[in-house]
């Protein structure tokens, strides 16, 4: 997981939920952000209509079950 993905996800994050930005800190990276942070599915599909458009990556709505921690939607951006 490379520090700039980590903070592209964090950041998408903080965009979404600004109130969580204290918490993310201290997140562990494997840690269900989802439930962890409880984020609906809103949040959810916001996160990563955010990343698609920083990244420029499609990231299609059947792999979203699978992004469910940071360390996860690092690794799929990779």
């Amino acid at each position: 997981m490379t520090e700039e993905l980590d903070a592209l996800v964090r950041r998408a994050l903080t965009e979404v939920a600004p109130e969580l930005a204290p918490e993310l800190d201290d997140l562990d990276p494997n840690v269900d952000l989802w439930r962890e942070l409880e984020l609906d599915s809103m949040d959810h599909l916001s996160v990563m209509t955010r990343l698609s458009e920083a990244t420029g990556r499609d990231i299609p709505e059947r792999d979203y079950p699978k992004l469910r921690s940071l360390h996860a939607i690092c690794e799929y951006l990779a």
